[in-house]
């Protein structure tokens, strides 16, 4: 996540917001009540969907200009960080949003995720997964079987060689790997 969070109060006007955006090169931003808890949304579509939907020149346009509260999209989809990456974009995915303002435990923003962040822990070397991979692994299997465990990681995929019959539950492990940051991939070999 990005703990620098460009944000806005509920009655920043329309131009404010289109000035955040394009100074800051985002295409989003998370409205935040006096308590910084999030409260909504702010997208280039949203004012883009705004301006589309003003009407023409031959009718009475409002006396108030649109604020971000009466432009945000609301409720605010939001996670938490202790919530894994593969977790967020689910989320992503799901909502069809490109961004997750990131809330403490009583809903006040504390940083953002976008699909960009997310990308990046796929950016992780093969010997940072390998070194995470290992440890979920120790931390599942007894010390007497941990010789018995191949690992491999190649490309972001995980290869795990283990005994047939084992003093482990390979399912257990393959889950763990699979839990791992920047793991794109799982694949288990039984040795006879």
């Amino acid at each position: 996540m990005t703990d620098e969070v460009v944000q806005a109060r509920p009655d920043a006007p329309f131009k404010e917001l289109a000035a955040l955006l394009t100074a800051h090169r985002i295409s989003g931003l998370p409205v935040v009540d006096e308590d910084d808890k999030v409260v909504g949304v702010v997208s280039q579509t949203d004012l883009a969907r705004r301006q589309a939907t003003r009407p023409d020149r031959f009718r009475p346009a409002s006396p108030h200009a649109p604020t971000a509260r009466t432009l945000m999209t609301t409720p605010a989809v939001t996670v938490h960080p202790e919530q894994r990456v593969v977790d967020a974009a689910r989320i992503m995915e799901r909502r069809h949003v490109a961004r997750l303002p990131v809330v403490d435990e009583e809903d006040r923003l504390i940083g953002i995720t976008t699909r960009r962040d997310l990308l990046r822990v796929f950016l992780r070397t093969d010997e940072d997964i390998h070194t995470d991979v290992a440890a979920e692994i120790r931390a599942q299997v007894p010390l007497s079987a941990h010789d018995e465990i191949r690992l491999q990681v190649r490309d972001g995929v995980v290869r795990l060689e283990c005994p047939a019959h084992g003093a482990f539950d390979a399912t257990a492990l393959l889950r763990a790997a699979w839990r791992v940051d920047g793991v794109i991939g799982v694949m288990h070999a039984a040795r006879v």
